[in-house]
């Protein structure tokens, strides 16, 4: 701990990019163990998939509560406020309704875009001012994309049959993302606070639509407690690093 507060004093543009980097890595991670099929698939297709979409689920909003809400209200009035967090969700109504117009995939994928690009970028904004912000968020960051790459990678392959050394390859290019909104949020975002704030309300707003028209439903599986407690167990997880990684 004590040299990456080093490399945060000395460079903190890089530390930004590279704690982005690590987080942005469980999306190759969950993608490859989607693709694993030969332990016992119809389990894996019906309670753990469930449960790994709650996951995903509780993380987000874990997120949205701790980190993405109360960063973008600093410096925003109500008015601001109401346009970034209202625009997010309708901006997203409409992308959903597109996909779905082209057959219904791409929602996970959608959804862990939406949370990785802002907060990577949030990184290269708390990382100007104080490391345990990014370090918070590289958590959130890395917890969160495991199961949405997961169901995202399954959810791709149920409905569109891709090859799947493609699809990999393609998730595996996604962790780039993360770097580049690091320092597009360290050089420009932390210039101007307001801007900050309007993309993490307007992310936070995309999330919540997306969660309970997309997710949550998706994660309901009768007589099954698993899935429930994955989004308790999501959301707790968040908690925890909070609690163990803010001063």
């Amino acid at each position: 701990m004590s040299a990456l507060h080093d490399l945060h004093a000395a460079t903190p543009l890089l530390t930004a990019m590279l704690l982005a980097t690590v987080a942005g890595l469980t999306i190759p991670i969950g993608a490859y163990l989607a693709s694993i099929e030969r332990i016992r698939p119809r389990w894996l297709q019906t309670e753990f998939r469930h449960s790994v979409l709650a996951f995903g689920g509780g993380a987000l909003l874990a997120a949205v509560a701790l980190v993405l809400v109360p960063e973008g209200l600093r410096d925003l009035n109500w008015v601001l406020i109401c346009l970034a967090f209202g625009g997010g969700g309708i901006v997203f109504l409409l992308i959903d309704w597109a996909i779905a117009r082209c057959g219904g995939a791409g929602a996970m994928l959608m959804a862990m875009l939406l949370d990785f690009v802002p907060e990577a970028a949030a990184i290269g904004v708390g990382l100007a001012t104080r490391l345990e912000i990014g370090l918070l968020l590289a958590f959130l960051i890395a917890l969160q994309n495991l199961p949405e790459s997961f169901n995202a990678y399954r959810e791709i392959m149920a409905h569109n049959k891709p090859s799947k050394r493609g699809l990999f390859m393609a998730f595996s290019a996604l962790v780039l993302l993360g770097p580049l909104a690091a320092y597009l949020g360290h050089v420009w975002l932390a210039a101007s606070p307001a801007w900050a704030g309007a993309v993490m309300l307007f992310a936070s707003g995309g999330i919540i639509y997306l969660t309970f028209e997309d997710i949550a439903p998706q994660a309901v599986l009768k007589r099954h407690w698993a899935p429930p407690l994955g989004a308790v167990l999501g959301f707790l997880l968040g908690i925890i690093g909070h609690v163990a990684l803010m001063p």
